[in-house]
């Protein structure tokens, strides 16, 4: 057979491990988040035992400032949104729109976090500290390990945003993103557990 007649099927080999390589990687991804998510389970369970332990210190009613929480909830909400809109713009090859997109809600994801440490400073400069209750232990304890997954994400974005500046929205770039946006998604929906089960229901 001459070398005319010979197929050649490099490309169609590359492209199968390419999808194989990206699926599993999108896999692994949410096997990930499906053991944050026994993580988070885990936290809102302890807080749910312990949420009526005050000993003698401040209750939910007492230290918990709603408009603030309901403010800082709008926003992680609303940088959801423009994550949503820098996927757009990735699917449509705008990389200029997508960066853009995804540095707004990399701000959005900042003043949230920023918020939330006011919070927590203002709480410990009353006198509302970890140590003062087990209420206060497990609240700290589950509202800060969702600022620092909010904070890892933002780092992430940071990343990304210099991995699309180098390299465009190649293949794996793309990919990476899809994983941050499952990531950012299931922190919005962690949290309105958050705002509902420990705010909401801490002050009624």
């Amino acid at each position: 057979m001459s070398a005319e007649t010979v197929p050649d099927t490099t490309f169609f080999v590359t492209e199968e491990e390419h999808h194989d390589a990206g699926g599993a990687t999108l896999l692994g991804f949410w096997i990930y988040l499906m053991s944050d998510a026994l993580i988070f389970a885990t936290l809102f369970a302890t807080y749910g035992v312990l949420s009526g332990s005050f000993a003698g210190g401040p209750s939910p009613r007492e230290i918990f400032e709603l408009p603030l929480v309901a403010l800082n909830t709008a926003i992680l909400l609303v940088s959801s949104i423009t994550y949503g809109f820098a996927m757009i713009a990735m699917q449509e090859g705008k990389l200029g729109g997508t960066k853009a997109w995804l540095a707004i809600t990399g701000l959005l994801g900042a003043a949230f976090v920023g918020i939330e440490l006011y919070e927590f400073s203002t709480l410990i400069h009353e006198g509302a500290t970890p140590q003062t209750s087990a209420f206060l232990s497990a609240f700290f304890t589950l509202v800060a390990t969702h600022g620092l997954h909010v904070s890892f994400g933002i780092l992430w974005l940071v990343v990304m945003l210099v991995q699309l500046s180098q390299r465009g929205l190649h293949p794996e770039n793309q990919r990476r993103l899809m994983c941050l946006s499952m990531f950012w998604h299931f922190l919005d929906v962690v949290w309105i557990g958050v705002f509902t089960f420990v705010y909401l229901l801490g002050v009624l």
